[in-house]
């Protein structure tokens, strides 16, 4: 299989047939061999028997129904491991995604990119429920993780299948794809896609999402900088609430020694306290983390680095499989 366009679905019941008319219209010249999955992600408008439907007319059409509504996350993930493409392409099922753009995302992998990302440059959304948080949101996850994506959020985009089985999908992380590529030294571009208005159906989005997304982007950038090394994270905010802490007591010994100050009435004396046994936690956790993190690696097998190719020398992993 060359391709596999890779689509979740949630009540999306009257966009699924011109959407399998447009990925038609843009895949069949290309002359690839190439999937369509459908991920049915708990459905309840009737969505299932229309995916249904185009299953049974055209067998390039594969359905895979959740049980119920797991999020756009889990069911990306599902359609990832149910493809079987060399390449994967994903996009909404609204109709806001262009089919066109996708053998323009082809054509710039064969440059020698492993993940070509899609920017809707002009983006046909409501300008304060939705343009003006995603523009505050790309700025900030841009300038915590220092990756250069201009939009994090448009969900067309085309990857080699080993950079799409690496990521590590969970929660909502599907906002944070380019990230979580770009920190796996994966080659990375993004090309301006047409963007659409909606036409059937509601958008799932609304302004609750900054929260998620501000407490994913604290996820992301601990496990980018600090999942080896948790320690330095933990173990440097104790050690400065122990200094902190320190300091505190020396100013109450001073203002004693100086002003004769009672020490027991001070309330300076209980933050020195309290700065110092949050220090001892802080490092506690540092060295919980520690113990956490190598137990994730060597447990699992996993390795803290990623190897892009070898030479006259067989892949590790593989190695490791076949000894196992």
């Amino acid at each position: 299989m060359d391709l596999s366009v890779v689509i979740p679905i949630k009540d999306e019941r009257d966009n699924l047939r011109p959407l399998h008319e447009q990925l038609l219209r843009a895949l069949e010249p290309l002359g690839l061999e190439f999937e369509i999955i459908l991920v049915d992600d708990g459905s309840s408008d009737g969505s299932a028997e229309v995916m249904a439907e185009l299953a049974a007319a055209d067998p390039r059409v594969k359905v895979v129904q959740l049980r119920r509504n797991y999020g756009q996350t889990p069911a990306l993930r599902a359609g990832i491991d149910c493809s079987s493409g060399d390449v994967i392409v994903t996009l909404d099922g609204d109709l806001q995604n262009d089919p066109a753009d996708i053998p323009e995302l082809l054509a710039r992998l064969r440059e020698g990119y492993d993940v070509v990302l899609g920017w809707r440059k002009d983006r046909k959304d409501a300008l304060w429920h939705r343009k003006i948080p995603s523009w505050i949101a790309n700025a900030l996850i841009r300038w915590v993780t220092k990756v250069p994506s201009q939009d994090m959020g448009c969900t067309l985009r085309a990857l080699r299948r080993q950079a799409a089985e690496e990521l590590s999908l969970y929660g909502e992380m599907h906002r944070f794809i380019p990230v979580l590529v770009h920190n796996s030294g994966h080659r990375i571009t993004q090309i301006p896609v047409r963007h659409h208005p909606r036409r059937f159906g509601k958008t799932k989005y609304n302004l609750s999402r900054t929260i998620r997304v501000l407490l994913d982007l604290i996820t992301v950038k601990f496990l980018d900088a600090y999942l080896t090394r948790p320690m330095h994270v933990f173990g440097t905010g104790g050690l400065l609430c122990i200094a902190a802490g320190f300091l505190t007591l020396f100013v109450v010994i001073l203002g004693k020694l100086l002003w004769s100050e009672d020490m027991t009435g001070n309330p300076l004396l209980l933050l020195s306290v309290m700065l110092t046994v949050i220090g001892a936690q802080f490092i506690s956790m540092g060295l919980l983390g520690e113990m956490i993190a190598r137990t994730y690696f060597e447990s699992q097998g996993k390795t803290a680095y990623m190897i892009r190719r070898t030479i006259n020398l067989d892949h590790p992993t593989r190695s490791k499989q076949r000894a196992a």
